[in-house]
């Protein structure tokens, strides 16, 4: 498969990522980015049971059962030192 990049700036970016040594070709650098827009798309869709949790949280939330991110904390530090 051949690809035609519409813009030079990709084209200089995927050159950057080969020279730099991160990655040993063009299609690896186009690999790597296609498996990232995959993952990313995958993470959008949510299951049943973990799109009801998410309600069920905000919905405490909204009746004022939420704590503060910083009382969470501190509470898991004290925690995990003492094990």
């Amino acid at each position: 498969m051949q690809i035609l990049l519409s813009k030079p700036r990709y084209e200089r970016f995927i050159e950057e990522q080969v020279n730099g040594g991160r990655f040993a070709s063009a299609a690896e650098v186009v690999e790597a980015a296609l498996s990232k827009l995959m993952e990313d798309e995958r993470g959008e869709e949510l299951d049943d049971e973990t799109y009801a949790k998410i309600l069920r949280a905000n919905e405490q939330i909204d009746r004022g059962e939420g704590r503060p991110l910083e009382d969470v904390a501190a509470e898991l530090r004290r925690k995990y030192r003492e094990t």
